[in-house]
């Protein structure tokens, strides 16, 4: 390993990418040092400073070269540079071309399912992690109300569980992300961000969702400086400041949740009157608005964040409105704007279907991305309008999204493409009859 790059990683306690980070590094097979700052203050600031003043976790350095956190990191493996970087570039890689009866786009709890099946069925799936590996419940610090664990269980600990049961079976895992999926002849031309190519038979969309952002002036500039999609990531760095949620569903309940074990206050800003949050989790903020831990502003929305790389998020713009979505109605003189002194702002207000890659197929997709599959009663509802592709989880439902949904619809898209395996198969086979015959003849 004397030829290796010197690799560091900063990681922090709970921090799902952190591990993230760490198991891309051991999936390429490549010795790290780890630090974790968690309760070590002197360690905390020397990360500051080598990371030009981030405040989050993970940081990675490649030769003392600042990588950056997970979403840089995983950003450089997309393209191939990080294994440049590394010294472990395959400068074969653009011409070679494997092919799979199966590829599934996405670990997340929807492609993991559908592994298991895929595998238990002997249809040798190759899984593609993606660029949020584990999907959105590697970010979910308690699981309570996935059946079976009458305890709850950490969502990491979940996937991966889930993620050694795919591999007990012969599911084979790897990192990449797919820049895109040809469908214009059979089979199926699956091309990944690095270079490397795979043909498949069938392929499952199982991608996931990625957080959205508002797009308001200081959050990109802020970002990793006191602004994050990512509470139990980066909530633990700004102890003792007042903090401020965005959002009105489950994930900001939880976030907001979460932060109160480190924040002087939580504010939850939403814009509407009602949340859209299931009762147990308005009923658990109100428990924490009762004790004084949280304060709820209704009808308001963030328009702008203030603050510095060196210094973080100084204050936070919103405006109210007592009829609810106050940004389209900033001329109104009932629109109340002010400024709010806090530390950290967390955006939990919901998440984009990850489906670029299919946006040069037919695969039919609504406005917003979301597949369009066939639905309905008997088999087959995991179906797009391609022959082959079928679509689960969140890049389908964007209403239930559970993680006990989306395991259903893994194990249905499975299921059919194990059909849809073996019709295939039995073409083949009364192709090469008839070859046969005519041979014959």
């Amino acid at each position: 390993m004397s030829d290796q790059p010197r690799v560091e990683i900063y990681t922090k306690e709970d921090c799902p990418y952190c591990e993230k980070a760490k198991d891309l590094f051991d999936a390429k097979g490549i010795e790290y040092e780890e630090y974790n700052v968690t309760g070590d203050d002197e360690l905390f600031d020397e990360m500051v400073e080598r990371a030009d003043g981030r405040q989050t976790a993970p940081e990675v350095f490649i030769d003392d070269e600042l990588i950056g956190g997970w979403d840089d990191t995983s950003a450089l493996n997309e393209t191939g540079e990080l294994d440049e970087k590394l010294g472990i570039a395959d400068d074969g890689a653009d011409d070679a071309v494997e092919h799979r009866k199966l590829v599934i786009a996405g670990t997340g709890i929807a492609g993991l399912t559908a592994a298991i099946y895929a595998a238990r069925s002997n249809n040798d799936p190759l899984v593609i992690e993606g660029d949020e590996p584990g999907g959105q419940l590697t970010l979910t610090t308690d699981v309570e109300n996935y059946p079976g664990f009458p305890e709850g269980i950490g969502g990491p600990e979940l996937i991966n569980n889930m993620k050694e049961q795919a591999r007990k079976f012969g599911s084979d895992l790897i990192n990449g992300v797919i820049e895109r999926v040809d469908d214009s002849s059979r089979p199926y031309r699956v091309e990944l961000k690095n270079g490397d190519v795979y043909t498949a038979d069938a392929v499952i969309a199982a991608s996931g969702a990625s957080a959205r952002t508002l797009g308001v002036p200081g959050e990109d500039e802020l970002m990793g400086y006191g602004v994050s999609t990512c509470a139990t990531c980066d909530g633990a760095f700004f102890r003792g400041e007042e903090m401020l949620v965005v959002g009105g569903g489950d994930a900001a309940m939880e976030e907001a949740d979460f932060l109160t074990k480190f924040a002087s206050k939580v504010y939850i800003a939403h814009r509407r009157e009602e949340f859209r949050a299931e009762d147990y989790w308005v009923d658990r903020i109100q428990e924490k608005v009762d004790e004084g831990e949280v304060e709820i502003l209704k009808n308001t929305e963030l328009v702008g964040i203030e603050g510095s790389a060196e210094d973080g998020v100084d204050e936070a713009t919103l405006v109210e409105h007592p009829e609810g979505h106050p940004s389209e109605k900033r001329d109104d003189p009932e629109t109340e704007e002010y400024t709010m002194d806090v530390g950290a702002v967390f955006l939990a207000i919901g998440h984009t279907p990850n489906t670029e890659y299919l946006e040069g197929t037919d695969v039919e997709m609504d406005d917003a991305g979301y597949i369009k599959t066939e639905g309905g009663k008997g088999g087959g509802q995991t179906r797009t309008g391609v022959p082959g592709i079928f679509g689960a989880g969140d890049v389908v439902d964007y209403h239930y999204q559970q993680a006990v949904t989306a395991a259903g619809m893994g194990c249905k898209a499975a299921l059919d493409a194990d059909d849809y395996l073996e019709t295939l198969g039995s073409a083949g086979a009364e192709a090469s009859a008839d070859a046969a015959v005519e041979a014959d003849d």
